[in-house]
């Protein structure tokens, strides 16, 4: 067969053939990325010329200069010569030709970080704000009057919280992106060398960690385990959080100079925390992540410390201080005459020594230097952060503030976010699990013998009973099963968690397929039996984990308001909440909704909850004092809730963000977004930026009465057609195993977590992040705007005597409604990052060729109608015409990734017919999960 075709476009009126905006390269604005690309290139050759031999480089750059010309010069004999040459080549030759294209994309995604970064220094030296940075923001809410003091008040009241989570889609090791943060800190060096001497001394650098990743096993040999995702985690904060979060605060204090900025932003993670599905998380797994969490905060508090002492020389003869630091100096255990006179010094030693006995009671380890033995440990953060204070205030009263501002000031800062717990860890599991343990301890203390055969209203009124006893459930001596233990013991896990590591450590209970009130209630009860629950329901009841229910699919989301309406009415629930501190955390699934309703209806439902959800706590709030905060499970495709946070969280509906806003990151996007500590800090600003423009900036009024309408439609015939291909259709759960590269992730080392719920083919049991994985591997990317071309179409030829009129109101829908606007934007991105024509080789692949003939035609109607729709409403006659940006990032890494995945099919070809035993198949496997790093690495937000 050919190499890939350009898939067919619909014809359109006054329009063009529709095809991926590729504007002209301006020499001036991005020379600099061409040449770095072309300088990682050029090294990249060289290394394998070196390593495998002239042949080897010979073969790369043929595939590099053919792949090239197809898809940029759409010269058809240059693809039909790349196909040939492609499926020719040996197993050895074609791990050497993945592995070089996968590296390319891996240092493409480095040059176009640094160039983000160059692009926005240009804009802030010509005093230029670019959407998304706080500078904007400010400037924003400015024209809009809001004074500084509005700006702080605002953020003393808000939570802004990115919650990292382990899912089988981070491909990468964390070998590789270490190598990966050294050759990105070397380009950003590059920028600044004058002279060609210090230029070749530099290159030879990148060149030894270019070998490093060539001479480097890209793929792990075993499956990950917790605590491999646990220090995976771990290294974004030493790498990024620990610094930049301070810096974020910095930026944030000085544009409210003169007012005071309270602690608005934390960080959540999952991993160690998320049973649901995964029975590696485990008590001793919990214990491992809150451990290891607080060893991190704790070293990086003992080098700033130490750090400090090194800075704050000054003598006591020539600069005086308070008598609150001249106490903490005399407390100290350093008596070194040499330091005699050095207060700071000899306070910051103490300091050090405290520390270091804090860490070695918390996490059992040593501090790797001591000047004298470790002391008294504190015995929380606060504690700490209060010496830290008195260093600071006598620097201030001193005349020395300028010595405070380079290290002391974000040291506490840090402390202040990070405590000594790091990053607040989430519980989940899923009800059917809550139900299972609690059925099991009421059947065994013979109160109860068949839980689970109950309504719900009868649930609910044994569990408010119970809630209302002060006995406990757990019987002594019982032989409870292993599922009961184990869940038993994370609850007591966590109580002992927030003893040693501060009340922060954990806070969320989050329970997935919540549906009904039952499903909270039994979150309850286990907490009551850990300790976590203090006094009695309807008296004095307060609560130490906020238990926060995960609407998921259409169905839930559609149930959310009525679940919680009926939970806060039941007798003392209200005021229980309103005791542990008014705080009420709903999560929203964007992953499992989507692969239930496709891609309009998951966001549509999602609106509509929040919209609900908001009208009941605003309720909530006046008569009880309770607060909502929105927690968004967003994945890293725009078919799990992914695209720019930016725009997702402008986009939200009115009055439903408020200061208040968690949102997982999940996946390789963790890596895009934060393994660069400059893209890091990029996006950590944009997350609070638009959390303030959409809280200080939002509009009042909701959409005209005919946009929810039309959306309604829209929804209800997007579904209908997205369930009739993927649910409906026969021999679709066939296509999908068949044409996607699903069973092979499968066996792909990339995640704790397995692929499926259960042991079955249905995709209603098929885990989303997989499900929607597999679909950007194949370049179909089906969950990102599967549905919407043929609900458009409906609604257009449902009057066709006002088609006209209706195609304006969906324009003017786009136009003036940011949740219209931003979904289209996603779909746009989507679709420029398929290929039908790619995909159409994944096909091949399918054992029934009429039935893969069929699905692939119905697949491709869908998207050529979905492509028509968006040209029409937006009226734009190129994909990403007002993105060009992201048009650029295609354009230049397109070429690269194409040979992946045609050598991922023949690879997948080659092992589904091999025979058992043969000595190939071991290299076949290993070039096909090589092929899906390297795609989900050009594709970078796939997971």
């Amino acid at each position: 067969m050919p190499a890939a075709q350009p898939a067919r476009r619909p014809a359109r009126p006054n329009a063009r053939a529709t095809r991926v905006n590729r504007p002209a390269e301006d020499p001036d604005k991005d020379r600099p990325l061409v040449e770095d690309i072309r300088l990682l290139g050029r090294i990249l050759g060289d290394v394998i010329r070196e390593q495998d031999g002239t042949g080897a480089y010979e073969l790369v750059e043929r595939v590099r200069q053919l792949s090239v010309a197809y898809r940029l010069k759409n010269d058809a004999q240059a693809g039909r010569a790349l196909d040939r040459l492609l499926k020719n080549l040996t197993a050895d030759q074609t791990v050497s030709v993945i592995r070089a294209f996968s590296y390319f994309s891996h240092l493409a995604n480095l040059a176009e970080d640094r160039h983000h970064l160059r692009r926005r220094e240009h804009h802030e030296a010509l005093g230029e704000h670019q959407a998304g940075s706080l500078a904007h923001c400010f400037d924003k809410l400015a024209q809009a009057d809001h004074r500084a003091a509005d700006i702080a008040a605002a953020l003393s009241q808000a939570y802004i919280s990115p919650v990292l989570t382990a899912h089988p889609t981070e491909v990468q090791r964390k070998s590789i992106l270490d190598a990966e943060r050294a050759i990105a800190e070397l380009i950003g060096v590059r920028d600044h060398l004058r002279t060609a001497a210090d230029r070749e001394a530099n290159e030879r650098q990148i060149r030894a960690r270019v070998t490093q990743l060539w001479q480097t096993r890209m793929l792990r040999y075993t499956k990950l385990t917790v605590a491999d995702e646990i220090e995976n985690a771990l290294s974004y904060y030493q790498a990024t959080f620990l610094r930049e979060v301070p810096r974020l605060y910095q930026v944030v204090e000085q544009a409210l100079s003169g007012h005071e900025v309270g602690t608005f932003f934390r960080m959540g993670n999952w991993i160690g925390g998320d049973r649901d599905g995964n029975p590696n998380v485990t008590a001793p797994t919990l214990q491992l992540a809150l451990s290891r969490q607080c060893e991190t905060a704790l070293r990086h508090y003992l080098t700033e410390v130490h750090a400090l002492g090194s800075e704050l020389s000054m003598s006591q003869m020539l600069a005086p201080v308070t008598p609150q630091m001249q106490a903490l100096a005399d407390r100290s255990p350093d008596h070194n005459p040499h330091r005699e006179d050095e207060p700071y010094r000899r306070a910051l030693t103490g300091m050090y020594a405290r520390l270091a006995a804090t860490l070695q009671e918390l996490t059992g380890t040593e501090a790797l230097r001591h000047a004298v033995a470790p002391q008294q440990p504190y015995e929380k953060a606060e504690d700490f952060l209060a010496d830290l204070q008195v260093i600071d205030e006598s620097l201030r009263r001193h005349h020395a503030e300028v010595l405070a501002e380079p290290r002391l000031a974000p040291l506490m800062r840090a402390v202040q976010v990070f405590g000594f717990h790091l990053a607040t860890v989430d519980l989940r599991q899923s009800s059917d699990q809550h139900e299972a343990v609690v059925a099991e301890l009421l059947r065994t203390a013979r109160v109860e013998p068949d839980y689970s055969g109950l309504d719900e209203q009868a649930r609910r009124t044994l569990l408010m009973t119970v809630l209302n006893d002060a006995r406990s459930l757990r019987v002594r001596g019982a032989d409870y099963s292993e599922r009961t233990v184990s869940e038993l013991a994370i609850f007591d896990a966590a109580a002992e968690g927030r003893r040693r590591y501060g009340r922060d450590a954990i806070r969320h209970y989050i329970i997935s397929h919540t549906e009904d009130v039952s499903d909270l209630l039994e979150v309850l009860v286990l907490q009551k039996e850990a300790g976590l629950l203090h006094g009695l329901l309807q008296e004095d009841a307060s609560v130490d984990l906020i238990v926060s229910p995960l609407f998921e699919t259409i169905a839930d989301l559609r149930h959310a308001v009525r679940i919680m309406r009926e939970f806060y009415a039941l007798p003392g629930v209200a005021a229980m909440l309103q005791r542990s501190g008014g705080e009420q955390d709903i999560m929203l699934g964007y992953s499992d909704s989507n692969k239930d309703g496709g891609p309009f209806t998951s966001n549509w439902e999602l609106y509509r909850a929040e919209i609900g959800l908001v009208a009941l706590f605003d309720e909530l709030q006046a008569a009880h004092g309770i607060r909502l905060r929105l927690f968004h499970g967003r994945g890293g495709t725009v078919g799990r809730g992914g695209g720019p946070s930016y725009q997702a969280i402008l986009a939200q509906p009115p009055g439903t963000v408020r200061g208040q806003i968690r949102l997982t990151e999940q996946g390789e996007v963790i890596a895009s977004k934060y393994a660069n500590p400059g893209i890091g800090r990029r996006n950590l600003e944009t997350l609070v930026a638009a959390t303030l423009e959409a809280t200080l900036l939002s509009p009042t009024k909701a959409p005209p009465k005919s946009f929810l309408e039309t959306a309604d439609a829209l929804s209800e015939a997007s579904m209908a057609a997205y369930r009739k291909l993927v649910y409906e259709t026969p021999g679709f759960t066939d296509y999908f195993f068949e044409s996607t590269p699903i069973r092979e992730i499968a066996e792909l080392n990339i995640g704790s977590r397995p692929a499926s719920r259960k042991a079955t083919r249905a995709i209603e049991d098929l885990r989303a992040i997989p499900w929607g994985f597999s679909w950007g591997q194949c370049r179909v990317a089906l969950p990102g705007w599967c549905g919407f071309g043929s609900a458009v179409q409906d609604f257009l030829e449902a009057d066709p005597a006002q088609r006209d009129a209706r195609l304006a109101l969906l324009q003017r829908m786009h136009k003036q409604w940011p949740f219209f606007r931003t979904l289209l934007s996603n779909m746009d991105m989507v679709l420029a990052k398929s290929d039908l024509g790619l995909a159409a080789r994944y096909t091949e692949l399918v054992p029934d060729k009429r039935l893969g003939k069929r699905l692939f035609s119905a697949i491709r109607a869908e998207w050529e109608r979905t492509e028509a729709a968006l040209g029409w409403i937006t009226g734009e006659t190129r994909r990403l015409e007002s993105a060009p940006s992201l048009a650029r990032s295609i354009a230049h890494r397109f070429p690269y990734l194409d040979p992946l995945n045609h050598l991922q099919v023949e690879l997948m070809r080659r092992y589904r017919n091999r025979r058992e035993g043969d000595p190939a198949n071991e290299r076949l496997q290993r070039g096909i999960h090589l092929s899906i790093n390297g795609i989900a690495a050009g594709l970078r937000n796939s997971g």
